[in-house]
């Protein structure tokens, strides 16, 4: 059994500690918000938070996690950046289809976290890694900027 941590609650999951935690997340812990995409690491879907940090759930191992804070889409709204992050997204209407909000929306959050005024090129730069098929980038953009002025940021 490997204990976790997931959106603030202790949990254990009986898994072979190679799964990928996306495999956990979603197959064993039915939080399912998390998506499937590459399995490589290079779209962004499957991005969660370990330790603050936006992570690529469909190439990190159980093994890898145990002890450490880990935080999904079902749970980042649980935190105020998060819950702007979210509330932008509405507001500005960013998804198209929706199939990569949500890991777009954790490394927004984590961008933001982290820099709560990012410039153009700071928020291009976080924002790399994730694609968006339905190509929805001026909105991401827009939203990031107005989660930034609800915190207090001048982002423009």
């Amino acid at each position: 059994m490997t204990p976790l941590s997931v959106n603030g609650k202790p949990m254990t999951v009986d898994a072979d500690p190679e799964t990928p935690l996306l495999w956990v997340l979603r197959d064993f812990l039915e939080l399912t918000g998390t998506k499937f995409g590459c399995g490589m690491a290079l779209c962004g879907a499957c991005t969660v938070h370990v330790d603050g940090r936006p992570t690529r759930s469909c190439v990190t191992p159980l093994a890898a996690v145990t002890g450490r804070r880990i935080t999904t889409i079902e749970g980042i709204g649980l935190h105020k950046t998060g819950r702007l992050v979210q509330q932008a997204w509405v507001a500005e209407n960013v998804p198209q289809c929706g199939y990569c909000q949500s890991g777009q929306i954790m490394s927004a959050t984590a961008l933001l976290n982290a820099n709560q005024e990012p410039s153009d090129a700071q928020i291009d730069a976080a924002m790399a890694g994730n694609i968006c098929r339905c190509a929805t980038y001026p909105r991401i953009r827009a939203a990031i900027k107005r989660a930034s002025k609800a915190m207090g940021g001048n982002s423009a």
